[in-house]
């Protein structure tokens, strides 16, 4: 990876052009640099400053602070971003908060309500130490979870994920995950999908919100009554708007009065964006990874 110059993008039909001050650095983009061959555009989530508007753009303007998630060339001082993508910083918050809360904190949101996670349920959270992770285990609680156990790839980070409010750690390389669960959210997926099929109790449900892939067999569903449930924010995203933005408000209030955390790992200059997804695919970080122009 390398940075270049580059002419400024022009903003198109309900796009802004963003002057970014953070991008947030995600697990599927992380894989899709490691797995494709030759040059590719990379995604993230941008934070920053709104420096044009494209035709038919009425609801944002020139000098305020929006984050969103970008599909392309997100990597850059200037982003161009869809409006429908975007919602505005309070006042109160950085652009990297901004791009360690809203959408890691949408999916962890998303993948709790799909996974229906009931009063005293045992809920297990996969790459708890993620950006998303970190919110999830949060956010289960809330949700009413009785036990909340964080699965890490490292005991090392036991200590940061306890401290986040889950009861027990578990690392992958354990021969018991210590379940039965009611509910397990999946960030990793992979080889790791079958252990944490499992993992789950009679009637148990598994939420897979990562990239990671795996293979499910029937037979443990069976076994198990259990079941599998994916869950993509895009989806959310474009087909229940209004539903997105009352979780965003309701997840910048939760971080005002401090019932919600975020947790930054690292702010990286955008020219090591190498050194940043380094940090992910070791699984080294603790918390969200964050590029900074």
């Amino acid at each position: 990876m390398r940075a270049e110059r580059a002419e400024a993008p022009v903003p198109g039909e309900g796009e802004l052009l963003v002057r970014a001050e953070a991008i947030g650095v995600t697990l599927p983009t992380v894989r899709k640099a490691r797995e494709t061959a030759g040059p590719i555009v990379l995604g993230g989530e941008v934070a920053g400053t709104v420096v044009a508007a494209g035709p038919g753009v009425t609801e944002f303007a020139v000098g305020e602070r929006v984050t969103g998630l970008c599909f392309a060339d997100a990597y850059a001082q200037f982003v161009v971003l869809g409006a429908a993508m975007a919602s505005r910083i309070p006042a109160d918050a950085s652009a990297v908060d901004a791009v360690a809360l809203v959408r890691g904190g949408l999916v962890a949101r998303g993948a709790c309500e799909a996974g229906r996670i009931d009063k005293g349920d045992a809920v297990l959270v996969t790459a708890a130490a993620s950006g998303v992770g970190t919110l999830a285990v949060q956010l289960a609680r809330q949700a009413g979870a009785g036990r909340v156990t964080a699965a890490v790839g490292s005991a090392a980070k036991s200590g940061f994920v306890l401290g986040l409010g889950a009861d027990a750690v578990v690392t992958y390389d354990d021969p018991d995950w210590g379940g039965p669960f009611d509910v397990v959210l999946d960030g990793v997926g992979g080889d790791l999908l079958g252990p944490a099929v499992r993992a789950l109790g009679t009637g148990g449900r598994l939420v897979a919100f990562g990239s990671g892939g795996g293979t499910v067999e029937a037979y443990e569903l069976l076994l198990r009554g259990a079941s599998v449930i994916g869950f993509q924010m895009r989806h959310l995203a474009f087909g229940r708007p209004e539903l997105c933005a009352r979780w965003r408000d309701e997840l910048w209030r939760q971080r005002a009065d401090g019932t919600l955390r975020t947790a930054v790992h690292a702010e990286i200059p955008l020219a090591e964006a190498a050194r940043a997804h380094a940090l992910i695919e070791q699984r080294r970080n603790l918390g969200k990874v964050v590029l900074v122009p």
